[in-house]
């Protein structure tokens, strides 16, 4: 069995560093242009050139998505966009439209292809269609299950790899393609700016009664009919290995740092468990656990053991689970004193029980008995947004450890 590449969300220069650190193999990123998620923050040509070096420095690659659904306006940008990139360094760039392939492979036939999951590949012989063009790799539609992704396999060249999500936020239309924003609000998904319709309250109207809506009742917050669990797959560890899935793909460059560190880390922990001893491997439940402490929807298994049921839907709200908050991110560590240097993201108080992650290290449990501030003086708490402290820790902690806290009820 080949080891899969853990693939992680790099929103921001920092995501794609803390996700290297808590153990991503790659990171897929977006420039200010031709990314589909315009919300993220995204990366200016500095920021590209930093986290390449950054991530290459450590042996783990980067690659760029310019996945959105382009019209005439697009192409001539597109063409400088590419000369702009392609003697950076990109590992590959992930891309969706047919017309923007043939620009890559004519302005940078160096750089690896891979088609992005908007591309909707739900069959073997697209995914051919792609290699014989040139495409190394095929992102999956999110719509497969195991059975047809173990078709493919039997069906595609052995030097074409496949990529899947595993985990995140999943869209109620096939692979991301989704009209409902455009046409309710004018903001194209299809271009980055989804404001996602499918989360929203709905009612129901009967074509020949305008204007008389009526309830769909779910509970006493109106129906959220359209609005999917999210995918989580760590349960699931040895199928997706067996598969022979190349690339696990985790979702969210619109989430936070916090949530890319826990995600990966998760992740990270699993695979390298299965790997040590796969005859004997069993799922840590531990595990799930950490991946239900960052803001999430309930979870499902997608389209992995065959379409979604009922359950596959959240019918009573269309809000996140929040049951902690980061607290603060260690901005150093001093041995003597067994001190961190702290910068505050959430309000904490001395006496508070947290929770410490760091990257590959266990996470541990400690109750902060003093805060002082940069002055040196004791404080009761700290309060002010990226406010810098000091804290006691029972163990040493390196930098970029989180501290995060159960919310209280």
């Amino acid at each position: 069995m080949k080891r899969p590449e853990l693939l992680a969300p790099g929103g921001s220069l920092t995501k794609l560093k803390t996700a290297i650190d808590y153990g991503a193999d790659a990171v897929y990123i977006g420039g200010e242009a031709f990314s589909l998620r315009a919300a993220a923050e995204n990366f200016s040509r500095a920021d590209m050139e930093e986290g390449l070096k950054y991530a290459h420095d450590r042996g783990k690659k980067v690659y760029l998505t310019a996945n959105i659904i382009p019209h005439n306006a697009d192409v001539d940008e597109f063409e400088k966009f590419v000369d702009e990139i392609k003697d950076m360094g990109f590992d590959a760039v992930l891309i969706a439209d047919l017309g923007l392939f043939d620009i890559m492979r004519e302005k940078a036939p160096e750089i690896p292809i891979h088609i992005s999951t908007q591309a909707n590949n739900v069959n073997y012989r697209s995914a051919i269609a792609w290699h014989k063009m040139g495409a190394k790799r095929v992102v999956l539609g999110r719509e497969m299950s195991f059975k047809e992704i173990a078709e493919f396999q039997k069906r595609i060249p052995q030097d074409l790899e496949l990529e899947a999500f595993i985990h995140g936020a999943m869209c109620i239309s096939y692979s991301g393609r989704c009209l409902l924003s455009s046409y309710m609000t004018g903001r194209d998904s299809n271009m980055g700016a989804c404001a996602h319709p499918c989360r929203w309250n709905y009612k129901l109207v009967e074509e020949t009664r305008p204007g008389e809506y009526m309830d769909v009742f779910e509970n006493e917050r109106g129906t959220f009919i359209f609005n999917s669990k999210d995918l989580c797959m760590i349960r699931h560890i040895p199928e997706l290995i067996q598969s022979g899935i190349a690339s696990f793909k985790i979702e969210g460059r619109v989430k936070t740092e916090y949530y890319v560190a826990t995600v990966v880390g998760a992740y990270r922990r699993e695979i390298d468990r299965y790997f040590e001893n796969p005859e004997e491997y069993f799922f840590d439940e531990a595990e799930y656990e950490e991946l239900c402490k960052v803001s999430h929807r309930a979870y499902s298994t997608g389209f992995y053991f065959g379409k979604p049921n009922a359950d596959g839907q959240v019918y009573t709200s269309s809000s996140y689970i929040r049951n902690y908050d980061l607290i603060g991110i260690v901005e150093g560590y001093d041995a003597e004193t067994g001190t961190a240097r702290v910068t505050q993201r959430n309000r904490f108080f001395k006496g508070d029980t947290v929770e410490i992650m760091q990257p590959k290290k266990p996470c541990f449990t400690q109750k902060i008995d003093s805060i002082t501030d940069e002055n040196g003086q004791e404080i009761e708490v700290a309060n002010h947004a990226e406010q810098r402290v000091f804290i006691r820790t029972q163990k040493p902690v390196s930098k970029g450890a989180m501290l995060r806290k159960l919310r209280a009820e």
